[in-house]
């Protein structure tokens, strides 16, 4: 009867241990953009995890690219937001509108970028581009919430379909 008993839980861990290797790294980034008609802007909050960024700016910029917080690599900051410039775009009410990077910063294994468009006086509709990482990963998929007062919406950009158009009501 213990032998059985020691079998079954042989098999089980071993079950268990080797789901692990086949477990697929899941590639998505979560972009949080918020209308504030008092300050008449957008304020965007990008959550990337920070080893695929990492990869990214070493394949684009330079290969010594170090994103750890406490030794992070020189140009930086610049590189980001050239590739950010590239890779995420905004129309607001029909008109191509351009993001300031406000910084950054780490937290657990994501990195945590800060952007705003000024001079937005209202909010109709807004098209988002979102190509974020999606040139180094295949499966990538970047999930943008807007909102706007009590109202909230989403997009789920990937790939074959990076752009989505929200439209919001007064």
């Amino acid at each position: 009867m213990m032998n059985k008993i020691l079998l079954l839980f042989l098999f089980v861990m071993s079950v268990s241990l080797s789901s692990f290797k086949t477990a697929h790294k899941f590639y998505v980034s979560v972009t949080q953009v918020d209308y504030n008609e008092k300050q008449q802007s957008l304020q965007i909050v990008s959550r990337v995890f920070v080893d695929d960024i990492e990869e990214l700016l070493k394949v684009r910029y330079d290969e010594s690219t170090n994103l750890d917080k406490d030794e992070e690599s020189p140009g930086v900051d610049k590189n980001l937001t050239i590739y950010l410039n590239q890779k995420l775009q905004f129309v607001v009410n029909g008109e191509k509108v351009s993001f300031t990077f406000l910084g950054k910063e780490y937290e657990d294994d994501l990195i945590i970028c800060y952007l705003e468009i000024e001079n937005v006086t209202s909010l109709h509709t807004i098209e988002i581009t979102n190509q974020v990482l999606m040139d180094l990963f295949e499966e990538q998929q970047n999930i943008v919430h807007v909102k706007k007062g009590n109202q909230r919406k989403s997009l789920i950009l990937e790939k074959e379909k990076d752009l989505g158009m929200l439209k919001f009501s007064e």
